[in-house]
């Protein structure tokens, strides 16, 4: 497995290949990592596949999120990039389809009855929408217990549209509260994967549950937004798609989120970009996403395939939630015929 960080200062490249191995320089060679490429403050790091092989947690206890963001012999250590061992993780179990695909969320976050959030889904499908999903703040809570929510959702909207059931929560019931969504209806599960831990999503993907995943990219902004200590969005988005995640955020090019538009497009390519054996996976425009705005995203992503826009709060400022994303719809499919209930 070879990585590549931008260091500070750069003679400090074998320090952190050992850091993030043996631990000590008389450490096994067999464990060891090495450093076998440096230009300037790019540094090229080489580790044995064994040492993690696919423990998801491992690799980010070390290559993603480790000690060396402690350490006090950096002044930078951000990782840009990776090479993926053939084979270390799953990937989607859906392959991205080759159109753009419009997703809603469920708002408000918080407060919404179960037949709430049902009408509130219904709504938003007889527009047009490919993916209603819930907000990332709405667990399995009293007010609105994720059971009874699911089963309204499945009964108000048409069986072609997916409805992304949040199961984040408690990490020892993760599986059976996912696989009671899909048995009640579900047609896809929302997981906030770096809350939840990146794990949750390979968990999910190997649960192999029959229905998409959505990561929620809530908390990943701690990981990459800092420039000098962290991880180049791309490498995030790569390795949530390589867990399993059908459907990857990448921020948007509204400027109401914190990624440039190179690294949108960057993490787009993330989500696409060949790996053997690992199918494409949906990225998702998202943050600031309108109707008036929605085709300008997909021109800036210059690509109209393997793409979703996510509408949030912009949609409900139209009044007729319906019309909001039919409205989406026609500017980012505009040879879609639409047939509205």
């Amino acid at each position: 497995m070879r990585v590549t960080y931008e260091l500070d200062p750069p003679e400090a490249a074998h320090a952190l290949a050992l850091i993030e191995s043996v631990g000590r320089a008389d450490g096994p060679e067999h464990a060891r990592g090495r450093v076998v490429a440096q230009d300037g403050d790019r540094v090229v790091l080489e580790f044995p596949d064994a040492n993690w092989a696919g423990d998801v947690t491992l690799l980010v206890s070390s290559l993603l999120a480790g000690e060396w963001a402690d350490s006090a012999a950096f002044s930078r250590c951000r990782l840009v990039e990776a090479e993926w061992p053939v084979g270390l993780l799953p990937g989607p179990a859906f392959a991205a389809p080759d159109e753009v695909l419009v997703g809603a969320i469920v708002k408000p976050s918080l407060g919404l009855s179960p037949s709430e959030v049902a009408e509130t889904a219904a709504s938003l499908a007889a527009g047009g929408a490919d993916l209603v999903k819930d907000d990332e703040l709405l667990g399995d809570i009293r007010s609105c217990p994720l059971e009874e929510r699911v089963r309204a959702v499945a009964a108000a909207i048409p069986p072609h549209v997916r409805y992304a059931a949040n199961v984040t929560g408690p990490a020892d019931s993760l599986l059976g509260r996912a696989a009671r969504a899909v048995g009640l209806g579900a047609g896809a599960l929302m997981v906030n994967a770096f809350a939840q831990g990146l794990d949750s999503v390979r968990a999910l993907r190997a649960a192999d549950l029959g229905v998409p995943i959505f990561a929620h990219r809530v908390g990943a902004a701690l990981l990459v937004r800092d420039p000098r200590f962290g991880v180049a969005p791309t490498v995030v988005a790569e390795v949530t798609r390589l867990c399993g995640a059908d459907y990857v955020q990448v921020g948007s090019f509204t400027g109401s989120v914190y990624d440039t538009p190179d690294e949108v497009r960057a993490q787009i390519g993330a989500c696409h970009r060949e790996l053997p054996g690992v199918a494409r996976a949906v990225a998702v425009l998202g943050g600031g996403v309108s109707p008036e705005n929605a085709g300008e995203q997909i021109e800036a992503a210059g690509i109209r395939s393997g793409v979703m826009v996510l509408l949030g709060s912009a949609a409900y400022e139209r009044g007729s939630l319906t019309e909001a994303v039919r409205t989406t719809v026609s500017s980012v499919r505009p040879n879609t015929a639409l047939e509205i209930a």
